[in-house]
């Protein structure tokens, strides 16, 4: 079964996802995309604002673009949609270390129809990403780009 843009309202909540995080993933990704060294180094990330050795905030996102994934195939979402037109607002609250278990929650802020393509539209979210204290690690509002419901006929 497909969800359609047609299908969601305004203030819809979804809550879903695990996802462990590990030491040799949060070394893996910051050697290639955030080589700082809290994100490499024992030692220096102990004198550092974290303390020890913590994802960068771009794995986090990369993390939580996983789960979201997961769930739009799960759900059906994934047969409509047709892609991102932009994040706004991304905020990294907490750290995330290894051993943290990540979970998610979606929010539908606003629903769009296109106005020169009548068969899609775009939907404005909130995704909040947690750690397994039900503590907030990020945020950030997407605006995505979902089909209609065909009409029948």
């Amino acid at each position: 079964m497909a969800i359609y843009l047609d299908d969601l309202t305004v203030g819809d909540k979804a809550q879903f996802g695990r996802y462990e995080v590990t030491r040799e993933e949060v070394i893996e990704f910051a050697s290639k995309y955030d080589p700082q060294d809290f994100h490499l180094d024992d030692e220096a990330a102990a004198k550092g604002l974290f303390g020890k050795i913590a994802a960068s905030g771009w794995h986090t996102a990369g993390m939580t673009m996983r789960m979201q994934v997961e769930h739009w195939k799960e759900t059906g979402l994934d047969k409509a949609s047709l892609g991102g037109a932009g994040m706004d607002e991304i905020r990294w609250t907490r750290p995330v270390y290894p051993g943290d278990v990540l979970s998610c929650e979606t929010e539908v802020l606003e629903i769009k129809p296109s106005r020169s393509k009548p068969d899609r539209g775009f939907l404005k979210s909130r995704w909040t990403t947690f750690n397994q204290n039900g503590e907030p690690v990020m945020t950030v509002i997407t605006t995505g780009i979902l089909l209609r419901r065909p009409k029948a006929g």
